[in-house]
């Protein structure tokens, strides 16, 4: 974590050698969240990443919790769900750089963040829970429709495929797609100068913009039920299981070109 302007931190993923997202990942971001929630100069956030080809891979399924091991954070919400609240209604500016892979909850995440700009040679965006027999838990179903509209929310969040950076830029699931030569100087001007400007004044026009575009707590934490539901059909078991045999959670081509890899899971299982 990087506070060398106190107006701007940076905080970036190292958890080769996918930076999966596990209970370590939440408790870390909920650790820093508490910093930034109480730190009266920090105006600005930029989440980036350490590991070349991924951002934040997803969920590590292999080191789940089972729903009643965990225990609710501050709004009320469960963990990871709490972490996605707190950095999209918290008192700073969040920006996601994306370098490499952001499928499941890496896209999660990015999705919460109020700004996503992605490198366009290497940036993958996806929602796969679908062709693992999944839905997905943390609330992409109640955010992309505002970025995207009805129908390619639902083309991203049925079809479960990867999506580039342009494609996704013209989607609306980022907001820029950026040379990736040109990625960091891009971004750090945009933070710079957000930093520069009064932090009440951008704290209000964020939580003024959230009032009519973020979910209810409630519905995020209706999502979260359903992704457990989901993982205990038989469905769900059978399709996981079929995805772990082929290297979900291990570097390979499955993880690096998961799209493609979907389909074929349902042989795989059996169903």
């Amino acid at each position: 974590m990087d506070t060398t302007d106190p107006r701007m931190w940076r905080i970036t993923f190292d958890h080769p050698p996918l930076n999966l997202i596990d209970g370590r990942t939440i408790s870390e971001l909920a650790a820093a969240l508490d910093a930034l929630e109480q730190d009266p100069e920090v105006r600005v956030v930029v989440f980036d990443s350490a590991v070349p080809d991924f951002f934040l891979a997803h969920y590590d399924v292999a080191a789940a919790p089972s729903p009643d091991a965990t225990k609710a954070g501050p709004t009320g919400l469960p963990p990871w769900l709490d972490v996605l609240a707190r950095i999209a209604e918290g008192p700073f500016v969040s920006i996601a750089k994306i370098r490499g892979r952001a499928r499941g909850a890496g896209s999660e995440f990015v999705l919460a963040c109020d700004m996503r700009y992605a490198g366009r040679e290497h940036t993958v965006l996806a929602q796969p829970e679908i062709g693992l027999g999944l839905v997905a838990g943390g609330a992409p179903t109640h955010r992309l429709p505002f970025l995207t509209g009805r129908g390619r929310a639902l083309e991203i969040m049925l079809t479960g495929q990867d999506y580039d950076a342009d494609l996704a830029e013209r989607y609306g699931y980022v907001d820029r797609a950026v040379p990736d030569s040109g990625l960091d100087g891009f971004v750090d001007d945009v933070a710079r100068r957000i930093a520069s400007f009064d932090k009440a004044a951008l704290v209000e026009v964020k939580n003024f913009v959230g009032e009519v575009s973020l979910p209810a707590r409630d519905l995020q934490a209706r999502t979260s039920r359903a992704f457990w539901a989901s993982a205990a059909r038989p469905a769900g078991r059978r399709r996981l299981a079929a995805a772990q045999e082929r290297g979900l959670g291990r570097p390979g081509d499955l993880e690096m070109r998961m799209g493609r890899h979907l389909p074929g899971l349902d042989d795989a299982a059996g169903s």
